[in-house]
């Protein structure tokens, strides 16, 4: 995901095609919530939230701080998920009983997919380049 932000300017970071889609930033930062909400609320049990406005990210923020914001919340899920005795761990998500530490990992890839895939094609509209994967 965050390959798709390398050598971007923060006016293509907030750009979307005709307006229509999630920018390239917004994508980023939604998914540093998307991992906070699943690991630290499902997982670890804590309060979370949700709010569309992290698709919207305000001038404020940099492209650089959304980036490094994804990058600590990755290691956080990785440390959490490291202390887990086994991913065959009760979480909670309401309107899902049943879940495991597994299935929100595995959820968490898809999600992550999705919206790479989204961030590839957003920029590849911008300026033409693609992966090499």
């Amino acid at each position: 995901m965050v390959a798709t932000t390398i050598g971007l300017t923060e006016e293509q970071a907030r750009w979307t095609p005709d307006d229509r889609l999630v920018p390239i930033v917004g994508l980023v930062n939604h998914l540093t919530h998307v991992e906070w909400r699943w690991i630290d609320g499902s997982f670890l049990r804590k309060p979370v939230s949700r709010s569309e406005e992290e698709f919207r990210v305000g001038y404020d923020r940099t492209l650089g701080d959304v980036v490094d914001g994804y990058s600590e919340r990755a290691a956080a899920t990785g440390r959490s998920v490291r202390s887990a005795p086994t991913l065959v761990v009760d979480c909670l998500h309401p309107g899902l009983p049943g879940i495991d530490l597994r299935y929100v990992l595995l959820h968490l890839i898809e999600e992550t997919a999705h919206h790479a895939g989204h961030a590839e094609s957003t920029r590849e509209m911008l300026d033409g380049t693609t992966s090499n994967w």
